[in-house]
């Protein structure tokens, strides 16, 4: 991930930033899928799909808590050791979610009631938690 993203810092912060962004603007565009009353996926236009936005969710996840780590480091040395026990939970949340996001993938079909059983999911929800109070947390950090 390299696209700038104007946030000051190290190359790590715009990885974390992306895949934030990724996550955070793929579950918007879930919850709005969740509402349609799809049966199907099929037909949508590749930049306004479901398994587009699916996609960028899984790829920002995978990684996201090594990047979180490296940002933290950047801005504390003692930060990452300080919440050793939050980075441990944000990968699993990270992992678990990823694994729903893939199975979710690997349907034929993407309903939405199938998303919105995934909007439900605690594993989801504890994710999105997660990835707040990072970014909350690193902002403090960075003086923003």
């Amino acid at each position: 991930m390299t696209t700038e993203t104007g946030i000051p810092g190290s190359d790590g912060d715009a990885d974390l930033e992306q895949r934030i962004d990724a996550i955070e603007s793929g579950y918007e565009f879930l919850l709005a899928y969740a509402a349609q009353g799809r049966n199907t996926d099929r037909g949508a236009a590749p930049d306004r799909s479901v398994r587009t936005y699916l996609g960028r969710m899984e790829a920002g996840l995978d990684g996201l808590a090594d990047a979180a780590g490296a940002a933290a480091d950047a801005r504390d040395a003692a930060l990452r050791k300080d919440a050793t026990a939050f980075f441990g939970a944000l990968a699993s949340d990270a992992a678990v979610a990823r694994a729903a996001i893939r199975l979710i993938l690997a349907q034929d079909d993407i309903s939405s009631q199938l998303v919105d059983n995934l909007n439900a999911s605690i594993h989801l929800r504890a994710l999105l938690t997660d990835v707040f109070i990072l970014d909350e947390a690193l902002k403090r950090k960075r003086g923003a």
